[in-house]
């Protein structure tokens, strides 16, 4: 559930197609995202799940994959 929410997130921010999106997809080198791009997405993040993420923790999330685990880790806590 979180990568389809994920998905249409990064789609919307990036305007590309969910369909080339990944576990594995990275958002710099495979989608061409820049700082501010990334930027837009963590905030896109935190306010469809309701979650805050800290900015040592966003700096660690360079793949879709790093974005759910993150994701989950702070639904579960």
């Amino acid at each position: 559930m979180e990568f389809e929410k994920l998905k249409g997130i990064i789609a919307d921010v990036l305007n590309v197609d969910e369909n080339e999106i990944t576990m594995d997809t990275t958002f710099v080198d495979d989608l061409g995202a820049d700082s501010l791009d990334v930027f837009q997405i963590i905030m896109g993040i935190e306010e469809e799940f309701d979650i805050e993420i800290a900015q040592e923790e966003a700096e660690k999330i360079v793949s879709v994959g790093d974005a759910v685990e993150e994701i989950r880790n702070l639904k579960n806590n």
